[in-house]
Formats: C-alpha cells, sequence, structure tokens
C-alpha cells in the first residue's frame, strides 16, 4: 500500500469509518475506555434499543462511559 489514498485491503482491528467492513453481530470496543457496545444489549444511555448494528448507531453517538467519538472504537475479534 504505498499511495496513502488507497484503502488497506485487510481489516485490522478499527473499522476505519467504514461501517460496510463490519456485521450486524460486530461487537466494537472503546479505545479509550474498553466500553464495548454489543448489539444486542443497544445502549440505555443514548436510548438505542437492542439489536441496533454499530453500523445503524446515529452519527451524533459517542462512548456512553467517556464520550468518546465512534471512530474510537475498535472491532473486538474472538
Amino acid at each position: 500500500m504505498n499511495n496513502p489514498a488507497e484503502k488497506p485491503t485487510t481489516f485490522e482491528g478499527s473499522y476505519l469509518g467504514d461501517s460496510e467492513q463490519l456485521t450486524d453481530e460486530s461487537v466494537l470496543e472503546c479505545k479509550i475506555c474498553w466500553y464495548q457496545y454489543q448489539p444486542s444489549e443497544g445502549d440505555e444511555v443514548w436510548q438505542i434499543p437492542p439489536g441496533t448494528p454499530f453500523s445503524q448507531l446515529p452519527d451524533h453517538w459517542r462512548c456512553p462511559e467517556c464520550d468518546g467519538d465512534r471512530d474510537q472504537f475498535m472491532v473486538v475479534t474472538d
């Protein structure tokens, strides 16, 4: 990947702002406070119902624990 404009071809932890790389079941973790967004649980603080994938969270959504931006989240691998 010599051209900085090229997107990475692998998916290494961060979703890099590209929600198309996420499945509806993807669990993401805040790299600031380690809060995990679990789609099956949703988010009570932001009134996000259970079953809402990370890719469908509203643009204004932030980490309910530390107020970190969405781009501070990384994909949790099994």
